[in-house]
């Protein structure tokens, strides 16, 4: 059933446009139509992702308050949370706008990496094309006419895992160490998970996307090299806005940084 519904939404709906890309473009350029097809669902699943950006540029803008929160009911977790929840309320924010993009991203990535991995072309699935889905007459394998994406790509690899570096470096901001006069200056252990799982993802993540993107295929690899680098547009596109939105409230901009 779940495979059911998971091939008929997702799967075969990519796969005929990644089809019809490559029989719609010049050469019948498959590395194209990938970069393409990746541009197309960014654009489709843009909304989610500028609400949680959004939410979370002003979820650090709102620290000060959260922690005032947190040093007033320290002792009673409850009311803690219901302040928080207020809070959250009154400034518009939803805390769980990441979550929810990562749920409705995840299928499509999924059914992306599978259609990369289990329909490799010049091989057209016929059996899975919709009636109006042109077979394309020429296929080139070769992004731009210099690159290969059948089969593995090192340079290609190396690529989507710089470009994964710079998207996680940019909306994952190191965490800033307590200055000194702060308290005690020692930074608490909420803090120290956070810089740790930052510092985590800023590496981690980048290695295994280059990983994975050299295991499968120069299209793979493609598609999180642009995947990437319109992450790195958006995220600077939403700190643009929100400097703007703080500078007509009067808020010091490095507040959303």
């Amino acid at each position: 059933m779940i495979s059911n519904v998971f091939h008929a939404g997702f799967y075969n709906p990519i796969y005929n446009l990644l089809v019809f890309l490559v029989s719609a473009l010049p050469h019948g350029d498959v590395g194209l139509a990938v970069v393409l097809i990746t541009i197309v669902i960014k654009v489709i699943l843009l909304p989610f992702s500028l609400a949680a950006s959004r939410s979370t540029r002003a979820m650090k803008n709102l620290e000060p308050k959260l922690k005032e929160i947190k040093e007033i009911h320290k002792d009673d977790k409850e009311a803690q949370a219901v302040k928080t929840m207020e809070l959250y309320r009154t400034e518009k924010v939803n805390p769980f706008a990441g979550i929810i993009t990562l749920f409705v991203q995840m299928p499509v990535l999924f059914a992306l990496y599978f259609v990369f991995r289990y329909e490799p072309f010049p091989t057209i699935n016929t059996h899975i094309l919709y009636s109006f889905t042109p077979v394309p007459h020429a296929i080139s394998l070769l992004f731009l006419g210099l690159i290969a994406v059948a089969g593995h790509s090192l340079v290609l690899a190396i690529l989507a895992g710089i470009a994964q570096y710079f998207q996680v470096s940019i909306t994952l901001p190191k965490p800033e160490k307590k200055k000194k006069g702060e308290k005690d200056g020692t930074p608490s252990t909420q803090e120290d998970f956070s810089r740790i799982i930052a510092m985590q993802a800023r590496y981690l993540v980048p290695v295994l996307v280059g990983t994975v993107a050299y295991s499968t295929s120069g299209a793979v690899a493609l598609y999180f090299i642009t995947s990437g680098v319109v992450g790195v547009v958006q995220e600077l596109y939403v700190r643009k806005q929100f400097r703007t939105a703080l500078a007509e409230t009067h808020i010091k901009p490095e507040a959303a940084v």
